[in-house]
């Protein structure tokens, strides 16, 4: 889900990809009909692992996984961890709630970094599933 709300939402500040734990090569059918419902694209989303080379590449990890960043990344100050339920397994209604909370957290961030004056961040997000 945080895929794709940042990509619409705030396109000129970061490129986004996601990455999951587990289920890899899965995302759930109502994670992409939530994220349809509100008018979002679910267009190429796919559950990928984070690989050694990624880390290169990011300045900004949102972490959704339920770990505490120090005991699954090798580079923790890269990390921002989000407690976010994960809706998989659940009924529409949470899937709803959990968007609407990731939209949220994503449009504070955007705001946090236009106000501090970054420029342009990749970004990714690690989920368990969707």
């Amino acid at each position: 889900m945080a895929e794709a709300i940042a990509r619409q939402d705030a396109p000129d500040l970061w490129e986004v990809t996601s990455g999951g734990l587990t289920p890899l090569g899965y995302v759930a059918q109502l994670t992409k009909e939530t994220i349809e419902k509100n008018n979002y694209s679910a267009e190429g989303l796919v559950s990928k692992p984070i690989m050694h080379a990624h880390w290169q590449e990011v300045d900004l990890i949102i972490n959704m996984s339920g770990f505490q960043k120090d005991q699954v990344f090798e580079e923790p100050e890269k990390v921002e961890d989000w407690q976010v339920e994960d809706p998989f397994g659940e009924d529409p209604e949470v899937y709803q709630r959990i968007f609407d909370e990731i939209q949220t957290r994503i449009s504070a961030l955007a705001e946090r970094l236009r106000s501090t004056g970054t420029a342009q961040v990749a970004a990714t997000d690690l989920e368990k599933a969707e």
